[in-house]
Order: C-alpha cells, then sequence, then structure tokens
C-alpha cells in the first residue's frame, strides 16, 4: 500500500508538469532519524505536524522547516483555536490515509472533504523556493518548489495558508 501511495503522488505531479526530485532513504519515523539520513538538499527538509483541538473537531496540518519548534499555544492565539494536541493514529489513516512517519501534505489529496486545515512555513518561500516532502511514504523524499506545492494543492482543491513558525 505504501509504495502505491507513492506512486500515485509521483504519478500526480507528473501529470501536472511539475518537476521534482525523488531521493529514496530507509524508512524513518522521525525527524531524529531523518536528520541522521544524507540529505540532498538538508534545509528544505520539512517536519509535518498533524494536529488536532481538544473537542476533534478541527484538524490541522503543519508543515515547518526542519530546525523549527512549533509553539501550539502561539499557534492557537493567532489562529483562534481550542487547545491543540497531536492527532490519534486513527484520525491520520481515516483523514489523510496516511500512517505515523508518512505525515506529508500529499496526504491531504486523500481528504476529499477537505476536513484537515492545511499551514505551511512561509520560509520554504524563500531565494531557494524548495521543500522536502515524503510521498506518503516514509521511504522516500520528493524535492519540489514550494510555490509548485501550493499550486498543486490548490488546484486539488485544498485551502493552503501561508503562515509564520518561529
Amino acid at each position: 500500500m505504501r509504495r502505491a501511495q507513492r506512486a500515485r503522488v509521483l504519478e500526480a505531479l507528473a501529470r501536472a508538469g511539475i518537476a521534482f526530485e525523488l531521493h529514496e532513504h530507509p524508512a524513518v519515523y522521525n525527524m531524529v532519524e531523518a536528520r541522521a539520513l544524507e540529505r540532498p538538499h538538508p534545509l528544505a527538509q520539512a517536519k509535518n505536524l498533524f494536529v488536532r483541538d481538544d473537542k476533534k473537531a478541527r484538524y490541522f496540518l503543519m508543515s515547518v522547516r526542519d530546525e523549527k519548534r512549533v509553539d501550539l499555544k502561539a499557534f492557537r492565539a493567532a489562529h483562534g483555536t481550542r487547545r491543540l494536541t497531536l492527532a490519534e493514529p486513527e484520525a491520520l489513516a481515516t483523514l489523510l490515509g496516511l500512517f505515523p512517519g508518512a505525515v506529508s501534505p500529499f496526504g491531504l489529496l486523500n481528504d476529499r472533504a477537505h476536513v484537515v486545515e492545511f499551514f505551511v512555513d512561509r520560509d520554504f518561500l524563500d531565494e531557494e523556493n524548495l521543500i522536502g516532502l515524503h510521498p506518503n511514504d516514509n521511504t522516500a523524499t520528493v524535492y519540489l518548489k514550494t510555490s509548485d506545492l501550493i499550486a498543486f494543492l490548490e488546484a486539488s482543491g485544498v485551502r493552503v495558508t501561508l503562515c509564520r513558525f518561529d
């Protein structure tokens, strides 16, 4: 199933005419393991957090630069949410069709009802304009222009919110 998810993502990118670089690697389940890998674009690596509010009414996917710490209290205050916590693996599977370790904005393609709200770190639009993400499979990383990712997701009906994470 993981390879099928990866194939669907890569085929969708190719159909959209989006250039990307695929880097295969051993499976990683967290950023500590990912940082230990030899990566072609270490500054482009995204950390993806899937969180929910305390009533399980709103779900959020946040893609931030690897080295940043996400302050959920500050995010809550800036975006008027209830208290936030990491979402359960069951919600990840149900809403995005993903498993822990493979959290990625590409999972939003599986969210046909557009339940999950997506926030991406503005810093990915810097001069390099590059972001590295799992293609819904934690044995590879896809590097593409951040602007292409945003356009691709928006064309699929995903609302993308640019956000400053410090």
